[in-house]
């Protein structure tokens, strides 16, 4: 089992879901990949987390509308100064959506960006909550991906605001990525995606849960009220699937 204690500077550290319909989100995840869920914090607005195997994996919101915003999987960067952080962001071309803001009692600082691309990504600066407690194994997440059409201003935003050590994967003009960390080592990507997104469309960071079976998560997406949104199909990188859950939040299967 891959378990991390806290996740490096600029690296995924957490991620979580905003949702209408929390107990189907709940029944559907635990059934997809094995999680449990606690009953919500009401004075954190009901969030909730999800564990695998008694770890913390990710966290739920209810979404009752009142904000105007769809559901959705947000990623969150790990940070050493949440403040410096979002000060980076908005001297290199980012917004600031949320200022950073202490969780109580002691668990971490947290504020919401937007990159050059209108991609919005989370801060996390942890406190006794160090993140997500496993990744990279069957039901956890194991990938996490940007795909934008202003590659190169965001390879530089996340460089720049988080400290990434970019390395380019591809340069070739029908695929260009470059990672944080390099090879094995590689912990999120970031890819060219000005011939997938329409013009003007905003970036948007995907989430890769891993399976032992990519056919059967995606058939059992559907059993469990899901859609598939891309079918199964084999790649260098891995058995790769797109699907949404039970209000239409869209998330990736991989099967190394």
């Amino acid at each position: 089992m891959t378990k991390r204690d806290e996740a490096p500077v600029g690296a995924p550290c957490w991620i979580d879901l905003l949702t209408s319909d929390a107990d189907r989100a709940k029944h559907f995840y635990g059934e997809l990949l094995g999680w449990t869920a606690d009953e919500g914090v009401e004075e954190y607005g009901g969030y909730f987390t999800f564990f695998k195997d008694g770890l913390r994996i990710a966290g739920g919101m209810p979404n009752d509308g009142s904000q105007g915003q769809p559901d959705v999987w947000t990623v969150y960067l790990a940070s050493a100064d949440a403040q410096a952080t979002t000060d980076a962001a908005a001297a290199h071309g980012g917004r600031v959506d949320l200022p950073p803001m202490p969780i109580p009692p002691d668990l971490g600082s947290m504020a919401v960006l937007a990159d050059p691309g209108q991609g919005t990504i989370g801060v996390w600066q942890p406190g006794s909550h160090k993140g997500f407690q496993v990744y990279a194994e069957p039901g956890t997440p194991s990938w996490f991906e940007l795909h934008t059409r202003d590659y190169e201003a965001s390879v530089a935003f996340y460089r720049d605001v988080f400290g990434w050590d970019t390395h380019v994967a591809s340069d070739v003009p029908d695929f260009r990525y470059t990672t944080l960390g390099e090879d094995d080592a590689a912990l999120a990507g970031i890819m060219d995606a000005s011939a997938m997104l329409p013009e003007g469309a905003p970036a948007v960071w995907s989430i890769y849960f891993q399976v032992e079976d990519a056919d059967k998560a995606l058939a059992r997406v559907v059993e469990l009220g899901g859609s598939v949104v891309r079918p199964p199909e084999p790649t260098p990188y891995g058995r790769l699937a797109q699907a949404a859950d039970t209000t239409g939040v869209h998330f990736k299967l991989v099967q190394p």
